[in-house]
């Protein structure tokens, strides 16, 4: 089954955030599935490079709850999220 969306950090174990983005845009299966990372790096040689490989949504830890089901919301095409 493809995810509807991906949350993912730079730091994980086995395979980095980026490693996986890659991999996913490389696949047709996964290639149109929205992704969100969410990191405590916060560097822009970071986010350039996660938006280089096709990540949608770059948050930094921490990060409000409502800002990221904003983006969610967003990404699915969900009615907006109440204040």
């Amino acid at each position: 089954r493809v995810p509807d969306l991906m949350l993912l950090d730079i730091e994980m174990p086995r395979m980095d955030g980026y490693e996986l983005a890659t991999a996913m845009r490389a696949d047709p299966r996964y290639k149109d599935v929205p992704i969100v990372m969410i990191t405590s790096r916060s560097g822009d040689k970071h986010r350039q490079r996660a938006f280089e490989i096709g990540v949608q949504r770059y948050l930094g830890k921490p990060y409000q709850e409502l800002d990221l089901m904003r983006n969610v919301y967003d990404l699915l095409g969900i009615a907006r999220v109440r204040e």
